[in-house]
C-alpha cells in the first residue's frame, strides 16, 4: 500500500500539472483572441506582391557557395582521405 506521504506527493503533482495546463491553455486562448481582435481592428492584411528576389537566384547562389566551399576545403578533405580519416 502507498504511504500517506506518497499519496500526498502524487496528489500535489497531479494538481500542479492540472493547474499549469489550465494556465497555459488560458494564456494561449488570450493570445489568439488578442491577435484575432487586432486583425479585425485593422482590417484584412494587404495582399502580398510578387517577391522581388525570385527562387532562381537563390539556387544559383547556393550552387556558387557549394563550389566555393569545395574549392576551399577540397585539399583538406583530400589529405584527410589519404590518411585514412
Amino acid at each position: 500500500m502507498i504511504t500517506i506521504l506518497t499519496q500526498e506527493r502524487l496528489l500535489g503533482f497531479a494538481l500542479g500539472v492540472a493547474a499549469t495546463a489550465v494556465a497555459v491553455v488560458e494564456n494561449r486562448r488570450n493570445v489568439h483572441k488578442l491577435i484575432a481582435d487586432s486583425n479585425s481592428m485593422f482590417g484584412d492584411p494587404p495582399k502580398l506582391k510578387k517577391p522581388v528576389i525570385e527562387k532562381r537566384p537563390q539556387v544559383v547562389f547556393a550552387h556558387l557557395w557549394n563550389k566555393a566551399v569545395d574549392k576551399a576545403f577540397g585539399p583538406v578533405i583530400t589529405s584527410l582521405s589519404q590518411r585514412g580519416w
